[in-house]
């Protein structure tokens, strides 16, 4: 059972890494041609307009977890599960939920947007246009969330890194059309970029609706599933909001206080974040529905063994990856844009520090919803979330810095990986503290003994493609070396030997 369910993982991964090595790549070059196209002004009014309107799709993302959570319960139960009530009550749930957010958008969020958002005088119409269209993509997205959670339910991966194609192919005709068109650029750019979603998300309903015959909507309100759902996802909103304040309201904060291009410099350091995160999210992407499975078949010690793995894995390979860039962002983000936005530097290291604690907590939060027993921890890790807008506020107020906002993230952070783990120890007798000793403190120890040399040459050598190339190397050996050597279990050690002799084996043969 277990090796076929690390095969299935592995594969799905796989197919995962592939549809993130294309849009990484393409999403990298398009963000410094549109930056360059836009300006700094227009590219920082799209990340705080747009993310002010992403403030809801955290929203989005939470109820697709929740969807998935019990599409994959079901499908843990084999026969016994009834997938067809679970989907069509959460067809339901979302359209009366985008239906409410979009009355939502259209009055609190266009007076928020008129009366008190940072922006040039002659802007404000291209950014109401830019929000009239993420609010559409938004709504289509929350409208086909159960469609999008029925494929990771079924470890469909495979759609994912097709559709993927299809997305990057697009986002490349955008930046062409922008560089010809005679169009407001940033108004142009907020409509194709609108098209591209709705487009993406169709195409996921109609694999969904094609592939999968159990999800079939019965319009029919199921009391038994619809009063569980409900209360789940009611809980899981109020860590979803918690979301919206600790990541999406700094932004319109820092917008208020600094104006537009301080939020260049963050959607910058966010689109570097994206692209690394983006590994270690489809890793555990793959990893989710089968610690949910596990759970339903209880099978404590399989769930268990999957959360332990997933969670240091997860770090040490945005480590891998993020290490090189937190050292030499300076020189990164010289040769990436034309123009460095003031503060980017410090925001996207501070963003990868958060990204790295925040990475540890991702299999833990399948877990718990695995359980269903989430109303203490959305209240207890929420709050401490939610603790983050008002704590900014006050320091912004005191005039401190806008890299404060991300310091003070990074704390919050560490809060509430802490305070998952108790909560967890309480709801389903997690061992926490055997987790602290075998994962947390571990990575971090490898995360400070592998930091040693790359940083010693960093101050040592002047910025230069030299350089460079030696602390990405030195970063690389310096993190696989430790992360070997101190992060893999005996077992896990010998299942890469296995592996190795393997492949040299067919090498050979």
């Amino acid at each position: 059972m277990s090796k076929q369910i690390n095969k299935k993982i592995i594969k799905n991964t796989i197919l995962l890494y592939f549809r993130m090595l294309i849009t990484m790549g393409i999403s990298l070059y398009t963000s410094r041609i549109v930056l360059a196209i836009l300006g700094e002004t227009d590219y920082g009014m799209y990340n705080v307009v747009g993310g002010f309107v992403a403030m809801f799709s955290i929203i989005s993302g939470a109820m697709t977890t929740a969807t998935q959570r019990f599409l994959s319960f079901e499908i843990g139960k084999k026969e016994n599960g009834n997938i067809t009530s679970i989907f069509s009550t959460a067809v339901i749930i979302h359209l009366i939920l985008g239906g409410i957010i979009l009355i939502c958008a259209e009055t609190i969020g266009i007076w928020f947007l008129n009366t008190q958002m940072n922006f040039p005088q002659e802007r404000y119409t291209a950014a109401n246009w830019v929000f009239q269209f993420s609010v559409l993509t938004f709504i289509i997205n929350v409208i086909s969330v159960p469609y999008n959670a029925a494929i990771i339910a079924y470890e469909r991966m495979k759609a994912f890194a097709y559709v993927s194609i299809i997305d990057v192919t697009l986002k490349l005709l955008v930046v062409y059309l922008l560089t010809i068109s005679n169009i407001d650029k940033l108004i142009l750019y907020s409509i194709l970029l609108a098209f591209i979603a709705i487009t993406v998300r169709i195409i996921y309903g109609i694999y969904a609706k094609h592939n999968f015959k159990e999800c079939k909507v019965k319009w029919q309100w199921d009391k038994k599933y619809g009063k569980e759902v409900m209360a789940f996802v009611s809980w899981n909103l109020v860590g979803s909001l918690a979301g919206v304040a600790k990541e999406q309201g700094i932004n319109v904060v820092l917008n208020i206080f600094f104006g537009a291009a301080i939020n260049a410099a963050r959607g910058i350091a966010y689109q570097v974040l994206g692209a690394i995160n983006g590994f270690v999210n489809n890793f555990q992407l793959a990893m989710n529905p089968q610690i949910v499975k596990s759970y339903a078949a209880n099978e404590k010690e399989e769930m268990l063994n999957l959360v332990f793995k997933g969670s240091k894995l997860s770090f040490l390979l945005l480590l891998t990856l993020s290490l090189p860039v937190i050292i030499e962002a300076p020189f990164i983000l010289n040769i990436w844009l034309k123009v460095v936005p003031e503060y980017t530097t410090i925001f996207l290291r501070l963003v990868l520090l958060t990204a790295l604690i925040d990475s540890l907590s991702g299999t833990l939060i399948t877990s718990m919803h695995a359980s269903g027993k989430v109303r203490d921890y959305q209240i207890v890790v929420g709050g401490i979330s939610l603790l983050t807008l008002p704590i900014v506020y006050i320091f912004f107020k005191l005039n401190y810095p806008p890299y404060t906002a991300m310091y003070i993230g990074l704390i919050i952070s560490i809060l509430c990986h802490f305070a998952r783990l108790i909560l967890l120890q309480k709801s389903i007798d997690f061992p926490a503290l055997k987790f602290i000793k075998q994962v947390t403190l571990k990575v971090l120890f490898i995360l400070i003994i592998s930091s040693i040399l790359p940083l010693v040459i960093y101050l040592k050598l002047e910025s230069s493609w030299y350089s460079f190339f030696a602390i990405c190397f030195t970063s690389l050996i310096s993190t696989l070396f430790f992360s070997y050597v101190l992060g893999l279990s005996k077992i896990e050690k010998a299942f890469i030997h296995k592996k190795i002799k393997e492949n040299i084996y067919k090498f050979i043969r």
